[in-house]
């Protein structure tokens, strides 16, 4: 109310209450603020791993089609110097055994890879 000087002035329980709700609403913004910073950080975390995921399962996928090419190669040369059609014929049996095992090892890693990335449990 205004005093005989013309100054409003502020009865103190108005003012205590006023004081209070800024403090409330400073502690709301900064729970806020903290709260975003945190969810900022865990995205941020979840980025950077899927990015080292991604980057793991493209070299071990580059790594197989490394083995799988180095052997392709050892396979011909092999059949170069094969002597009749029986060793074609044993050569081509055993690299196809050994390449179902290698891609059926290589698939299984994948998964292994791809189920560690994504939180679940490998088997």
């Amino acid at each position: 109310m205004a005093n005989d000087t013309g100054k409003f002035e502020m009865p103190a329980e108005m003012r205590a209450f006023a004081e209070k709700g800024l403090e409330q609403a400073k502690t709301a913004f900064d729970a806020f603020v903290t709260a975003a910073q945190q969810a900022a950080t865990v995205t941020q975390t979840q980025v950077m791993t899927a990015q080292s995921g991604a980057r793991e399962m493209s070299q071990l996928a580059l790594r197989f089609a490394e083995n799988n090419i180095s052997s392709s190669f050892e396979f011909a040369q092999k059949l170069m110097r094969a002597k009749d059609a029986a060793e074609v014929a044993s050569l081509h049996a055993d690299y196809v055994r050994g390449q179902v095992a290698a891609l059926s090892d290589q698939a299984q890693e994948l998964g292994r890879q791809a189920s560690k990335l994504s939180g679940t449990p490998g088997r």
